[in-house]
């Protein structure tokens, strides 16, 4: 199996690209469900959570209060590591036994594993390849405001907490620029994909 890691920053288009994947017959983890996932109600990744940051950061019903917990991590970056190094390894050992299952199934097939912070976590030096998802700066910029519903103040603050999208394009392996839409975007998912199944071959 051909196992790929796939990354990009905020507001770039990261899952519009793995949907592509998907209706192209790649198996796709998607890294949002996953970090979710590891911190529901009940999990040891929230209980970890409630112990370094309180119970403030819960919900009346004993759910993350995510929103809360983005204000506090976006504006504190020792908050932020620290949030990190809670969820991070238990997204590992999640992809790790997604990646195991879709093996033991399709030896043969593509796996991608979608996940925001893959390059700053070490992550992708897991993978074979790597596809790094980007747009134009302010193009992102308004696709956080409009998709978040935030102000222009928070939207700033929560793309330069992330490493600078140019940095992270220095390790891809493919490239995916989404900033003129969907249909160009889509093209690019196929010839990727094509390339990727040589690779397979």
């Amino acid at each position: 199996m051909l196992k790929v890691g796939l990354t990009g920053s905020i507001g770039v288009g990261k899952s519009f690209v793995c949907e592509v994947f998907r209706e192209l017959g790649c198996h796709v983890l998607d890294a949002d469900k996953t970090a979710r996932d590891v911190v529901k109600r009940g999990t040891l990744g929230l209980a970890k959570i409630v112990s370094e940051f309180g119970d403030e950061i819960l919900t009346p019903d004993g759910e993350l209060d995510r929103p809360k917990m983005a204000s506090i991590v976006f504006a504190d970056e020792k908050m932020r590591l620290l949030l990190n190094s809670i969820v991070h390894p238990l997204v590992f050992e999640t992809q790790n036994e997604w990646l195991a299952a879709r093996e033991a199934e399709d030896p043969d097939g593509i796996a991608i594993v979608d996940a925001a912070l893959m390059i700053e976590s070490g992550g992708y030096r897991r993978f074979e390849k790597l596809i790094v998802v980007w747009c134009e700066p302010e193009i992102q910029f308004q696709r956080l405001i409009q998709r978040d519903g935030l102000r222009e103040a928070d939207a700033r603050k929560r793309t330069q907490a992330q490493m600078p999208q140019e940095e992270k394009k220095r390790f891809a392996d493919f490239l995916i620029d989404t900033s003129a839409g969907f249909d160009p975007t889509r093209a690019q998912c196929r010839q990727v994909h094509s390339k990727l199944l040589e690779l397979n071959r």
